[in-house]
C-alpha cells in the first residue's frame, strides 16, 4: 500500500490522502512508481472516508499511519469540490489540475452491475 495520511478539521471531519496504483493503467504498468494517483476524500471519521473509497470498487484500500497528510493546498481542493472525494496522478506535480473521481473510475474499475434478468416466454 501506498503512503497516506490524514487530517482532522476543525469541525470534526477528516480530509484522507491517499497515494495509490492508477486504477485505469494497464496492469503492466501499475507496478511501476510513475503509475500512481493521489486521492483525497472528506467524510466524517477516517472509516467513513476508507468506506466511500471501498464502495467506488477500491476494494484494498487501508490507512496505514500519517506519513503522507494532506497539505493545505490539497485540503482546499477537496473541501470546494462538490462530492468531496478528487484525484490526480501526479502528486508530485503542482501544475496538475484535481479531478472528480468518476473520471478515474469511467475505465472500468468501478464496482460491477449484474446484467438485467430477461425473462423467457
Amino acid at each position: 500500500m501506498g503512503a497516506g495520511g490524514f487530517c482532522r478539521l476543525p469541525n470534526g471531519d477528516v480530509v484522507v490522502a491517499l497515494n495509490l496504483p492508477d486504477p485505469g493503467a494497464a496492469p503492466a504498468t501499475r507496478t511501476e512508481p510513475g503509475a500512481r494517483v493521489r486521492v483525497l476524500v472528506v467524510a466524517g471519521n477516517r472509516a467513513r472516508a476508507l468506506t466511500r473509497l471501498r464502495n467506488l470498487g477500491l476494494r484494498s484500500v487501508y490507512l496505514r499511519g500519517n506519513l503522507a497528510p494532506p497539505t493545505p493546498d490539497e485540503i482546499t481542493a477537496v473541501l470546494h469540490h462538490p462530492d468531496g472525494l478528487v484525484w490526480r496522478t501526479a502528486p508530485d506535480d503542482d501544475a496538475e489540475l484535481w479531478h472528480p473521481i468518476r473520471s478515474l473510475l469511467r475505465h472500468g474499475t468501478g464496482p460491477r452491475r449484474p446484467a438485467p434478468r430477461v425473462k423467457s416466454a
